[in-house]
């Protein structure tokens, strides 16, 4: 018995296995490759290629900083692979951000003195490397043969997978990226982090539209379907209608998106919501602890403040956050399925008056540190996102506590709403968007965050950021 992760791919990013052995047979091959599987994932991904071809296979884990990646091979494996007089086939998701795994492999390969025209990158798109890549990794990843394993998670294919229930007529339309803003002026768009969103198909029906998002194959699909129908009648998230091949096809949410300042008015919902996920959602404490939180939060914070204010003003306001977070380890949480992510465009409210939260199914099973925690860190949330007054902010703590059926302490909620906004502000300032048009959403959103921050901890106010539109589509 062998206990290992859930592989992201497969549960976040519509991976889906038979492509990479699909691609490797439709490929020429002079002699037979070597397949190099990189971390968990390729472990899988490497099998199936090398079982398609007929191959031997092998597997590495690079080690490192995420954006720096680098190999550490055994002499023994060096010389396995410098034996190897053919291709090698490097498998793996991605590439992300920097690709700095694939280019990790790359460069082990090299130095074997392996040429460029003998490594063969087989990733999960044919997009280039992340703009955080090594120049090194772009350029060779740009002279090297690719064969990306092309899933398929198309909108013609999704619609084709729900036709009975689409009905003849349908279009769909891919709102992954970021694309789910589209309905909106472009000076109304709220910030975005391409990189890490799941796949968003909507289709279009002469009775209504629905939107199909990807939530995972298997195990890992099926309980985000029970999640979604207990959500919805209990009257919070969209109405399920089915799951087929990972995606989960959901009701669209026509109506009007929440603008932050509905803060006060929204209370007695998010107390509803949020004592609902505190006391029917009990998770296995699958999640960061409070000193893996405090450490995040002093390490984002330093970072959040350096990019603005220099290196030492980031270890000032580190220093301070550090200070204020002291007794959080003493706090002993009570793990549930959070919402994970409270912000405004994430909600809409229905001609009828409704509020509902659009995406509310797998922020706790995200890619990322935090995982399941207390219900601490959704109030906290919920104050942060929404720029609660302290008056707001105890009224919903209190009526969280009341729903819930159990105590939330106040200074809980005060320690994760540091953690919140150093997770968030460093998520969005590593994975926001970029460009000329996106930069400015991603700054503002950060120096949001910065400055809850630097409030948080009794440090001089910061110039407020410039407006962030909250206006948005469902996600």
């Amino acid at each position: 018995m062998i206990r290992c992760r859930t592989a992201e791919g497969f549960a976040l990013y519509a991976l889906y296995p038979e492509t990479f052995a699909a691609v490797a047979v439709a490929a020429p091959w002079p002699e037979a490759p070597l397949v190099v599987g990189i971390r968990s994932i390729g472990t899988t991904l490497a099998a199936v290629v090398a079982a398609a071809l007929g191959c031997p296979a092998l597997t590495v884990r690079p080690v490192g900083h995420p954006l720096r990646r680098e190999l550490r091979l055994s002499a023994p494996l060096r010389a396995r692979l410098a034996r190897h007089p053919g291709a090698f086939v490097v498998v793996d998701e991605g590439p992300g951000l920097s690709g700095s795994s694939f280019g990790s492999v790359g460069d082990a390969l090299a130095a074997l003195g392996v040429p460029d025209d003998r490594i063969v990158f087989m990733p999960s798109h044919a997009n280039c490397l992340g703009p955080r890549a090594a120049p090194a990794h772009r350029a060779r990843w740009e002279r090297a043969r690719r064969l990306p394993a092309l899933g398929d998670a198309e909108p013609g294919e999704v619609l084709g997978w729900f036709a009975d229930l689409a009905g003849p007529g349908a279009r769909a339309e891919d709102l992954s990226g970021g694309g789910w803003r589209r309905d909106l002026p472009a000076a109304l768009w709220p910030p975005a982090a391409p990189v890490g969103e799941r796949l968003k198909i909507r289709i279009a029906t002469p009775h209504g539209r629905l939107l199909a998002r990807f939530a995972g194959l298997g195990d890992v699909g099926a309980a985000k379907l029970a999640l979604a129908r207990r959500l919805h009648a209990a009257g919070f998230a969209p109405e399920p209608l089915a799951l087929r091949r990972g995606f989960l096809l959901e009701r669209w949410v026509e109506g009007t998106p929440l603008p932050r300042a509905s803060g006060p008015a929204l209370l007695p919902h998010l107390a509803r919501y949020l004592g609902f996920r505190a006391g029917a959602l009990p998770a296995d404490g699958d999640g960061a602890e409070p000193a893996e939180l405090r450490r995040m939060a002093v390490t984002n914070a330093a970072a959040i403040e350096a990019a603005i204010e220099g290196a030492l003003a980031g270890a000032a306001l580190a220093e301070r956050v550090e200070k204020r977070l002291a007794g959080f380890e003493r706090f002993v949480p009570v793990p549930v399925r959070i919402d994970g992510r409270l912000h405004p465009w994430e909600w809409r409210r229905t001609a009828r008056g409704a509020i509902v939260k659009t995406d509310a199914l797998d922020h706790a099973a995200a890619h990322d540190l935090v995982g399941c925690q207390d219900i601490a860190w959704d109030v906290a949330g919920a104050i942060v996102e929404f720029d609660l007054a302290p008056a707001a902010a105890e009224t919903l703590r209190r009526a969280v506590a009341a729903v819930a059926g159990r105590a939330i302490p106040a200074e809980a909620v005060a320690c994760h709403r540091l953690c919140y906004a150093a997770f968030q502000g460093g998520l969005w300032h590593m994975t926001g968007e970029a460009g000329p048009e996106g930069a400015p959403r991603t700054a503002a959103q950060v120096a949001r965050y910065r400055a809850h921050l630097r409030r948080a901890v009794g440090l001089a106010a910061v110039p407020e950021p410039s407006a962030i539109p909250t206006a948005s589509v469902a996600r």
